[in-house]
């Protein structure tokens, strides 16, 4: 059982699916956007992993936020009813959505079906991931965590459901649309991670995932005296070697790097997430990815950063903040990053929209935001609390 709560820490008509996949009710909503603004497309039947249809259409009320006075266009939920998602990333080409349902041990495809009406579905594609149990007080079941695409057919998943130690780094070729492999049908797997030198207690939770250059880097947990970026090389298209990298608590004297992106230098960006007790403790520090040396360190006002990422149409970067002890925290942010006459970096945020319990967010290639929220379970709703949201036209 793993202790450390460090991370705790993305004129038209609206469909709404009910799906049943692998015995959990998924809601999901559909809109699709227009040139004009305006959301459009038809209502269906979305399938299941097993091509059956699995509920039907049901109109949700609040799906969908279009105000002058967002820093937004839209905002729409897309499922519903996911269990702890930690991860996200989209396919290259394809824009489909991939979600780590961390504590349903599963990876999920929420993709466009090419049809008359072009409608979503949503669909398992790699199942049966080891859990544990993360934290101490509040405890959350969880299973694959980070997600990063290699290349358009290769997904690569940090894992959660192991022990410090023993956890894996594991590289899927994705199957063909509508298909499922189990979580031990790798095609590379790296690590683990344990214990020695470097590592005390070895390396788990596998948080999030970044591409520089030739190499995966991961955030880590396991020895908190290091709090370690591992990086794993690549050759020839296929992972070489892979180990720990940058010791950032000993670089920062902060805990936990969580959220990690890549900047358009190809440098990297931390967002260390500190103390769960310890309010706006969160630090945004850049690496090099070569050396690993640290290039700039800044304070932010932020809680508990989970997730860092830069708007690829505009260049602007975002976080997402857990809210772990203040739960009015919680959301997506702006970061604004401001040069000092000393060569310092001072960091500034800027609340775009309140989430509940954000982990994870992702852009599409066309500047499109999702995000995935752990959410508040509601006394007697049977459902889990989880959602991915999508936000368009961030402004």
């Amino acid at each position: 059982m793993k202790t450390n709560l460090r991370w705790l820490a993305a004129g038209a008509s609206v469909l709404a699916l009910a799906l049943l996949i692998g015995g959990s009710a998924l809601w999901a909503q559909e809109t699709k956007q227009g040139n004009s603004g305006q959301s459009g497309g038809g209502q269906g039947q979305a399938q299941g992993s097993q091509g059956q249809a699995a509920g039907s259409a049901t109109e949700q009320e609040g799906g969908q936020d279009e105000a002058e006075d967002k820093p937004y266009e839209y905002k729409k939920w897309l499922i519903k009813n996911l269990h702890n998602p930690c991860g996200l990333a989209v396919q290259p080409e394809t824009g489909d959505v991939f979600i780590a349902d961390s504590a349903a041990s599963r990876v999920l495809r929420y993709g466009t079906v090419v049809n008359d009406k072009n409608t979503y579905e949503v669909t398992e594609v790699i199942t049966g991931f080891p859990s544990d149990v993360y934290g101490k007080g509040p405890m959350y079941n969880v299973g694959p965590m980070g997600l990063l695409f290699l290349d358009k057919e290769t997904l690569v998943v940090g894992g959660g459901g192991h022990k410090d130690g023993e956890e894996l780094l594991r590289f899927y070729e994705l199957p063909a649309a509508g298909g499922t492999k189990t979580a031990d049908q790798m095609k590379f797997t790296m690590g683990p991670i344990g214990p020695g030198d470097k590592s005390e207690t070895g390396e788990g939770n596998f948080y999030a995932l970044a591409k520089a250059g030739d190499a995966i880097f991961v955030t880590c947990n396991g020895d908190d005296t290091k709090g370690w970026i591992s990086r794993c090389t690549i050759q020839g298209g296929e992972p070489a070697e892979y180990g720990t990298f940058i010791a950032t608590k000993e670089a920062t004297q902060v805990d936990a790097p969580v959220g990690i992106t890549t900047d358009k230098d190809g440098n990297l960006i931390v967002g260390q997430m500190g103390e769960i007790t310890v309010p706006a403790d969160s630090l945004l520090t850049c690496y090099n990815p070569e050396t690993g040396e640290m290039i700039w360190n800044a304070t932010t006002d932020r809680f508990d950063i989970t997730a860092v990422a830069f708007n690829p149409k505009t260049g602007t970067l975002y976080c997402l903040d857990f809210g772990w002890m203040d739960e009015s925290q919680g959301g997506l942010y702006r970061l604004d990053i401001t040069d000092g006459d000393d060569g310092s970096k001072s960091v500034t945020s800027t609340k775009i929209e309140t989430l509940d319990k954000p982990a994870a967010m992702a852009f599409g290639e066309d500047g499109t935001l999702f995000v995935v929220e752990f959410g508040t379970a509601k006394e007697g709703d049977l459902n889990h609390p989880g959602s991915l949201w999508r936000f368009d036209g961030l402004k």
